[in-house]
């Protein structure tokens, strides 16, 4: 099952637990995946396509909830919370730091000899190793600039 036939069976679901919090999420989801699909003209996405737009939903209201918080509106920033425990149930733990650190020696390694002002390929070739994973660009960012230095 991919995982836009799992986000539509759960939207069934909750539409008949009348489960209003999840319903309403997963509608918005939806919504950004149906665009998606008009804007590109294809009939069906594939799950790395809805994992990105998933990715960008958590981080959405993750940043809305941090912004609530600064306004003192926590009634607000604890719904986008729960929007955001909502959307991370159809995202996969996230990448850790000693798989990262494996995988930017590797680059190094594969690329012979590196300078800071590789970093940008460096990025790019861990990031195509983790293509479709859940990691954060940040953190690899700060790794490779590490294991930069120490060279």
């Amino acid at each position: 099952m991919t995982l836009q036939e799992t986000i539509n069976a759960d939207l069934k679901q909750a539409l008949k637990s009348k489960d209003e919090l999840v319903l309403g999420t997963l509608r918005l989801v939806k919504a950004d995946i149906q665009y998606e699909l008009t804007k590109t003209g294809a009939s069906d996405l594939n799950d790395v396509s809805v994992m990105q737009i998933l990715k960008s939903n958590f981080k959405k209201r993750k940043d809305t909830a941090i912004e609530y918080d600064k306004a003192g509106r926590s009634d607000l920033a604890d719904k986008e919370r729960v929007e955001a425990d909502v959307i991370s149930r159809y995202i996969p733990a996230e990448i850790g730091d000693v798989e990262i650190k494996k995988a930017v020696e590797r680059a190094i390694e594969e690329m012979g000899s590196v300078t800071p002002a590789d970093m940008g390929k460096v990025m790019g070739k861990v990031m195509a190793t983790f293509k479709g994973q859940n990691i954060d660009g940040s953190k690899v960012s700060s790794i490779v600039k590490q294991s930069l230095s120490a060279n």
